[in-house]
């Protein structure tokens, strides 16, 4: 019973948390503390938090980490096949829909037009994350720049586009050399 229990809590997360991880928050605090009772408010906090830190999508986490703390192993597998079937759905109907009529006019000139939209989220996404990494405060100033933030972006930049290095790599490379100019600071001053 717990495991159908699991099933359809999850099963609704999915087919209604539209907007992504943080939009499905509410959603699964009403079905985990809420309804169920399978978790306090403050172990729902928690889970928010481990759900944030660890790879993937926040609602799956979420899921596992529910499915896991309830029912055991099966609980997580249930859980999260719960969540993630929605979306398997409507991208294969989505998938199965483009393949049938993509050489349709009006769905390509649909398309031409989301890209430009597309371009301009991925794009304010980055400025907002290279804002928020330069001038931490919000308030964007000259002598209030963070050097050692652009520094790095711009070496790591470099090392991406013309040095052909694997992004990854860039990414250790620029926390290591961030700690260093931590612990340097720290020991220093």
């Amino acid at each position: 019973m717990i495991y159908l229990q699991l099933f359809l809590s999850f099963l609704q997360i999915g087919a209604f948390s539209f907007g992504g991880g943080y939009a499905a928050m509410p959603l699964i605090q009403s079905q985990v503390v809420d309804s169920h009772k399978w978790l306090s408010m403050a172990e729902f906090t928690n889970l928010i938090t481990i759900s944030q830190m660890t790879p993937g999508p926040i609602a799956v986490n979420s899921a596992t980490f529910v499915g896991l703390k309830v029912a055991g192993l099966g609980g997580a597998a249930v859980a999260t096949a719960g969540c993630i079937l929605p979306s398997c759905i409507l991208v294969t109907l989505l998938a199965k829909l483009y393949l049938r009529y993509r050489k349709m006019d009006l769905l390509q000139g649909i398309l031409g037009m989301l890209r430009p939209a597309v371009v301009a989220l991925i794009a304010s996404a980055g400025v907002s994350i290279l804002v928020t990494a330069f001038w931490p405060e919000g308030i964007i100033l000259i002598q209030k720049t963070q050097i050692d933030m652009v520094i790095i972006f711009i070496a790591a930049v470099y090392l991406i586009q013309f040095r052909k290095m694997n992004p990854v790599l860039v990414m250790v490379l620029s926390g290591v050399a961030k700690l260093g100019i931590y612990l340097v600071g720290t020991f220093l001053l």
